[in-house]
């Protein structure tokens, strides 16, 4: 154990040492726009596109209300086999036969989604010929109900039309698409509140998505209730989650660094690199997590805890829809899509399975270690956040002391020990590696570029984490 510590503690020191050496950016985001090495023009402006959002306690009955306003008269309800017999989905089932709303239910989501998975539900969608979509579930049933609704809304496009680049075409989404209602019942992914959607290609074994502002929820309606069935893994992954959406948009490229400056505002990325709006969200997500996230995975009646945590998810959400992530989600990608045998504990599937939020955690000391040199202010800020005595830190202790606070609060939660603990070993990193350099629309948004040898390093650094 102590050899494998010490390998880890030289490869973090190795990244460190070569890491590019230009001043760290500012906190400011006044520069003008410049020309990068490309010789192309960076972006000057960001825009913020978010779901209206309604939070209180018991609010899920009033979505038949909602979808009578809107004029719905044939409502697909998209959910997964096991919610659909728990209580978020009766309320709203009861909800909306009480206010006269023709339905049909589609319960076939699988959790953590596949292309063919999306496919099947899209092909649902089409037939019933729906004037509104009703998500209930988390990331995963939101996502699919996304992709319903655009593709349904643009029968005629081929599936990899809208995917993002390089995988797909990543076409602008141009058609006009049906309200989409979303009603959360997991506190992690904050897809109520984006324009994303994510699914596995299993041609690749890899993760990708469709992004476009066009597929956000016309409504999130955020009940606290439903976190009170969530066993006790589930509410721990989907915060890891939660804390890396705040972590990776806060320490994004800043949005005026970022290149090409788009052509047309259509074409401005939905993840558009930090920015002073996403900035708040963000760090005030990060306030929350640190507080409730232990309270919320160790006592499932701490209504309290499991409440601001789902509102948390919203507001990180709210930051990385418009900043973006980068490497820990980038990275995480080939992690859940080449899973071999693990299954996480509380998950009834019928398949292997790394949860998303796990997937991104297991990597975050060693890519925040790497990043740390191009935004070492920001990386003390958020350890301090987080916990850490910062007090006598120097800048070039930054990547370290965030390092350091991350193991210490995912071995407090009993998260698995790195890559290792999961099913993966060294001979599986180029394999990683390979499945993490199509994830370019968020790796590019690292505030420091890597090589593919750099991304071998951070994936040998967290085969294991303490």
């Amino acid at each position: 154990m102590a050899a494998a510590r010490s390998r880890v503690v030289h490869l973090l020191r190795l990244l460190q040492r070569a890491a590019c050496q230009c001043p760290s950016h500012s906190h400011t985001y006044s520069q003008a726009p410049g020309l990068s090495p490309s010789g192309k023009t960076t972006d000057y402006a960001f825009e913020m596109a978010v779901s209206t959002i309604r939070y209180g306690a018991g609010v899920t009955k009033e979505v038949g209300m909602d979808l009578q306003s809107m004029g719905a008269k044939n409502v697909c309800l998209m959910t997964d086999k096991n919610l659909s017999q728990l209580p978020p989905v009766q309320t709203v089932m009861d909800s909306l036969v009480k206010n006269g709303i023709n339905f049909k239910v589609y319960d076939h989501v699988r959790v953590e989604p596949t292309d063919t998975s999306f496919m099947e539900a899209i092909e649902f969608a089409k037939k019933g010929a729906f004037d509104a979509f009703l998500a209930v579930g988390g990331g995963s049933t939101i996502d699919t109900c996304k992709a319903a609704n655009l593709y349904s809304s643009s029968p005629d496009s081929d599936f990899l039309d809208y995917v993002n680049a390089p995988i797909g075409k990543g076409k602008p989404v141009t058609v006009p698409l049906k309200p989409l209602i979303a009603v959360p019942t997991t506190s992690g992914t904050g897809s109520e509140t984006t324009g994303v959607a994510i699914f596995d290609y299993e041609h690749l074994k890899v993760k990708t998505g469709i992004a476009s502002r066009a597929i956000k929820p016309t409504l999130g309606l955020i009940d606290p209730l439903h976190t009170l069935h969530m066993p006790e893994r589930v509410v721990a992954n989907s915060g890891f989650d939660v804390l890396c959406h705040a972590l990776e948009s806060y320490t994004a490229l800043p949005y005026h660094m970022r290149s090409p400056c788009p052509s047309s505002p259509i074409t401005r990325p939905a993840y558009q690199g930090s920015n002073p709006i996403s900035d708040i969200w963000a760090v005030h997500a990060l306030r929350i997590v640190a507080k409730y996230l232990k309270r919320a995975i160790r006592n499932p009646d701490d209504l309290e805890a499991r409440s601001n945590m789902h509102l948390a998810s919203a507001f990180a959400g709210i930051g990385f829809g418009n900043a973006g992530v980068h490497l820990c989600h980038g990275m995480s990608y080939p992690i859940s899509g080449l899973v071999k045998t693990y299954k996480a504990k509380d998950y009834n599937v019928d398949h292997p399975l790394v949860p998303h939020g796990l997937s991104v955690v297991l990597t975050s000391p060693a890519v925040f270690t790497f990043t740390s040199q191009m935004f070492p202010e920001r990386h003390l800020e958020v350890a301090e956040i987080l916990g850490a005595d910062t007090r006598t830190a120097r800048r070039p202790d930054a990547g370290p002391v965030l390092a350091d606070t991350l193991r210490k609060f995912l071995f407090d939660l009993d998260v698995d020990d790195g890559l290792a603990a999961i099913g993966y070993s060294k001979a599986d990193i180029p394999e990683l590696v390979k499945g993490t350099l199509p994830q370019e629309r968020v790796t590019k948004l690292a505030p420091r570029p890597q090589s593919e040898e750099d991304l071998s390093a951070l994936f040998e650094a967290s085969m294991k984490l303490y």
